[in-house]
């Protein structure tokens, strides 16, 4: 590209976003791994997300649960592990050496050196490194031997897992730590194990753990520009902004990223720069016919980034987001946020507009339709997410 850089509008953002992220009907896709690939990650901080962040981009949305959980635990096409900010996502088994050498490895020898120093301090030099390192290293013997285990059927074979510490002492945040919350946290971002199935159905929030599947080790420069270059195609233009917010990464390494990927410069509105993958400056035609899309809570959609008014009004923020700044389930038309929903203890899907002015009939048919179609597929589960947000409350109560 020459001279002053192309003018990317809300309009094509929004296009882009509906087409890319499989929200369209005709974008719509046929397997768990395709909706994925096109999202890059998927939030699995709360475990339904995943399955309805899936199902909500599925052509035939009915074997949901099915397919997820045979990408998950079967095929291992899908991996649990922690990512970007310390979060835990769900990625393509193909990314995950990408994900590990890019944002994971600095993260580690972070969390490593404050369980190592946090436990030695909290339990008078009783617990030592090397005394971790060789209980560490039993319970992996156990996790290859067993395949996957829960953190109960691990104590129950090393005991010392067990073992507690106290945290802070004498400080006014003090409290009582067990070895093995510590350490099993430690072990998924050093992407040494890898969460199995959970205990309960789709929504449970227990895990079985399960000894990582081995991956290449990348160089983490050449690892960021691959993870830059991915996201770039699935969810550009953004903003430096929204990219260091997205990947967590120092300014330094996301702008060295930028340059080895190639990323294209474009101008956005207020005046803001934004970039698209290399060879992805064309411009991008709206799909055939505006679309509905009920997302849930953590969606990577409204998750993505940082700067959201483009599709989503600030006045909506405070009904559609808690606290710490997690977003609820929202109600989408033609790539703009209009409201929010909600299950109800009978099972109804229950929506709310917060933008009218330009939601008419056609919105509001095609928004119901999407709400009997998740409904028609969660069948007797019963979903809460785990980050409350106000309408969300509201809503489910009736």
């Amino acid at each position: 590209m020459t001279g002053r850089p192309r003018h990317i509008g809300p309009e094509e953002r929004r296009a882009r976003l509906g087409l890319r992220q499989r929200l369209t009907a005709p974008a719509r896709a046929a397997t768990a791994e395709e909706v994925a690939d096109s999202l890059v990650a998927l939030h699995g901080t709360d475990p339904a997300t995943v399955y309805l962040a899936v199902g909500a981009r599925l052509a035939d949305s009915g074997s949901t649960v099915e397919r997820v959980e045979r990408a998950l635990y079967e095929d291992r096409s899908l991996v649990r592990m922690h990512g970007m900010r310390h979060t835990v996502f769900v990625f393509p088994a193909a990314l995950t050496a990408v994900v590990h050498a890019s944002t994971g490895l600095d993260i580690a020898a972070k969390a490593r050196t404050a369980l190592v120093k946090d436990m030695i301090a909290g339990s008078d030099g009783r617990l030592t490194e090397a005394w971790l390192d060789e209980v560490e290293a039993s319970a992996l013997a156990v996790l290859a031997r067993r395949g996957e285990a829960t953190v109960n059927e691990l104590t129950g074979e090393e005991p010392r897992l067990k073992e507690q510490f106290t945290y802070a002492p004498g400080k006014s945040y003090e409290g009582v730590h067990t070895v093995s919350s510590r350490l099993m946290r430690v072990l998924g971002v050093e992407g040494r194990v890898v969460r199995g199935r959970p205990l309960g159905s789709w929504t449970s929030t227990q895990f079985r753990w399960a000894v990582a599947p081995p991956h290449p080790e990348l160089p983490p420069a050449e690892a960021r520009s691959a993870l830059l270059d991915r996201w770039l195609t699935a969810c550009g233009p953004a903003t430096e902004a929204d990219l260091k917010w997205w990947t967590g990464w120092k300014a330094k390494d996301l702008r060295a990223a930028l340059a080895a990927c190639g990323a294209v410069a474009v101008a956005l509105d207020d005046g803001l720069t934004g970039y698209v993958a290399a060879g992805d400056e064309d411009p991008v035609g709206g799909p055939e016919a505006p679309w509905a899309a009920l997302l849930p809570a953590l969606d990577p959609t409204p998750m993505s980034r940082q700067e959201r008014d483009w599709y989503l009004a600030p006045s909506m923020r405070p009904a559609l987001f808690d606290r710490s700044g997690n977003v609820g389930p929202t109600v989408w038309w033609d790539g703009r946020v209009v409201g929010g929903w909600a299950q109800r203890p009978d099972g109804e899907i229950a929506w709310r507009l917060l933008d009218t002015e330009e939601v008419g009939r056609e919105a509001r048919a095609a928004i119901g339709a999407e709400a009997d179609r998740l409904r028609a597929w969660v069948g007797d589960t019963r979903v809460t997410p785990r980050f409350r947000t106000p309408l969300e409350r509201e809503l489910s109560s009736g």
